[in-house]
């Protein structure tokens, strides 16, 4: 994540534009954060994504919620990304209305297992309660969701939320979530094929191990 407010928020509107741009998100839905210290940059409620400018940060102190920077009101569901913030190791937070996802999240309680890969997620994806936007209630449902280092959930006829370590990662969680539920509803419809085969907990958890060691590691000093 960026270090400083400027460059965290720019880093906050790139974001938000790029979910409209992927079609994760319509109009002025969903909504994107990062922590820069005790601060959290947060997109506005009901402002499109490409009016945002420089001067428009929007900031809240992480403790309290209180806002401290920008005459914009913050999105809706703040509430949502100071429990998961205070609860979780993120540092960043991307939070959309992702088609295939959001359909999936009416039909299951658990994303199944049609993937290796939500592995990458913290293990198999569930699905929070639905609970009025912007509620405790519906911060409570998701923290539920995230349970066990879990990065990432749907939200019953809502969405999804994805956290990581920057704004790029939680993004690329997100972008994975919504293609896993593509698979499956695709696999599902298949007709006459039955219902789709799916893994077991043990070959998710061997996935996981692999993973430990995937991508470029670093030389040795």
């Amino acid at each position: 994540m960026r270090d400083t407010v400027e460059e965290a928020w720019s880093d906050v509107v790139e974001t938000a534009r790029r979910s409209v741009a992927d079609g994760l998100v319509v109009g002025r839905s969903g909504n994107v954060s990062a922590r820069v210290g005790d601060l959290v940059l947060v997109t506005p409620t009901g402002v499109p994504y490409d009016r945002l400018g420089p001067d428009d940060a929007v900031a809240v102190d992480l403790a309290d919620g209180r806002q401290v920077r920008g005459a914009l009101r913050p999105t809706s569901e703040l509430q949502m990304h100071l429990a998961v913030y205070r609860a979780t190791p993120a540092r960043a937070i991307v939070h959309t209305h992702a088609p295939h996802a959001t359909a999936v999240s009416t039909l299951v309680t658990e994303l199944p297992l049609i993937h290796y890969m939500a592995a990458a997620l913290g293990g198999q994806v569930l699905v929070a309660g639905y609970e009025l936007y912007g509620s405790d209630a519906l911060a409570d449902e998701v923290l539920g969701a995230l349970r066990e280092d879990r990065t990432g959930c749907l939200m019953r006829n809502h969405g999804t939320l994805t956290y990581g370590d920057t704004l790029d990662e939680a993004y690329d969680r997100t972008a994975q979530l919504e293609w896993m539920c593509r698979v499956w509803l695709l696999a599902r419809s298949a007709k006459d094929a039955g219902m789709p085969r799916t893994l077991t907990g043990r070959q998710l958890d061997r996935v996981t191990e692999k993973l430990k060691g995937y991508g470029q590691q670093a030389p040795p000093a």
